[in-house]
């Protein structure tokens, strides 16, 4: 009987379980969702594509890339979207020269010094940062910030009561979680057996996190810093609020300064007829940022690529 048994287990092949349902629809349910996210995309540059035709149909590529003027709504019309963009990248540096260090520095503090029971306090407080308004930033910009700042400018005339300053120092705090908690979260993925390498041949805590767990998880650290920027360069109401919403082409962050996203605010809640071709400047403006993202995310994925750390 034994021998027939045996035989029967080498010689059927194994009966065939029973299907899981469950697994199948999660299988869909993700399906959804990243077919969701695709079609989104799909949809946002289907709208975009249209309206930006019919823009440069009547405006040139080089007036609208290189021109120096931007007043699309008043006679004579200028349709240079300079302005627009140096407003943006000087918010968005100084909001990443607030957010990187500070949020690096609280991801270092977690992964490498903190105790568990602290980091599980100090990790969700953080991230609640993210969670506010960003309307609230914008106002607390405008009604406490600047008027700080302008008390305690120590040379020169001070901020004006809208300017770029006090919209990219609050823009970098409201980022620093996005840096800081997927920071944290690439350095926890480390493994700990390079952490005990490190110290077993007498490196300090310091000289570990800087020089073994940083380089390891930089792939993950130049993702978050990516994903900052590209929040930083779409952010609306803080810039619209604290910023001011005049075109101004300067580099100077103590001036008022209206951003991309902020022309695209302003525009879209204003009296413009859907049909004019006034309207078409939104999607010309729009269909910029989009690319400016798309190309940074791009780029991202590449630099993620180069320096990602593989461990078995």
């Amino acid at each position: 009987m034994a021998a027939t048994a045996s035989r029967s287990a080498a010689g059927s092949p194994l009966r065939r379980s029973r299907p899981r349902y469950g697994e199948a629809v999660i299988k869909g349910l993700l399906l959804t969702a990243s077919l969701v996210s695709v079609a989104t995309t799909i949809g946002i540059v289907a709208s975009l594509v249209p309206p930006t035709i019919r823009f440069f149909e009547k405006v040139g590529f080089g007036e609208f890339l290189t021109g120096t003027d931007w007043s699309p709504l008043f006679e004579p019309a200028s349709y240079g979207v300079l302005p627009l963009v140096t407003a943006t990248l000087t918010i968005t540096v100084i909001a990443i020269a607030v957010a990187v260090p500070v949020g690096l520095a609280a991801a270092i503090y977690l992964s490498e010094y903190a105790t568990p029971r602290t980091r599980s306090i100090l990790k969700p407080v953080l991230e609640v940062l993210a969670g506010i308004p960003t309307v609230v930033y914008g106002f607390f910009a405008l009604s406490f910030l600047t008027p700080l700042l302008q008390d305690l400018w120590p040379v020169g005339e001070p901020p004006e009561i809208f300017n770029g300053l006090s919209a990219g120092l609050v823009m970098g705090m409201m980022i620093v979680p996005t840096v800081a908690s997927l920071s944290e979260d690439a350095m926890a993925s480390v493994p700990q057996s390079l952490r005990q390498g490190a110290y077993a041949l007498g490196s300090t805590k310091r000289i570990t996190a800087l020089n073994v767990v940083l380089p390891a998880a930089l792939s993950g650290i130049v993702a978050a810093v990516v994903l900052a920027i590209s929040r930083a360069v779409g952010e609306t109401m803080i810039v619209a609020v604290a910023a001011g919403l005049r075109p101004n082409f300067t580099l100077n962050p103590l001036e008022a300064m209206q951003t991309m996203t902020g022309f695209i605010a302003a525009a879209g809640e204003g009296d413009l007829p859907v049909s004019s071709f006034d309207y078409t400047t939104i999607f010309a403006v729009g269909m910029l940022l989009f690319l400016a993202t798309f190309a940074m995310n791009f780029l991202s994925i590449r630099l993620v690529r180069k320096y990602r750390e593989v461990y078995e």
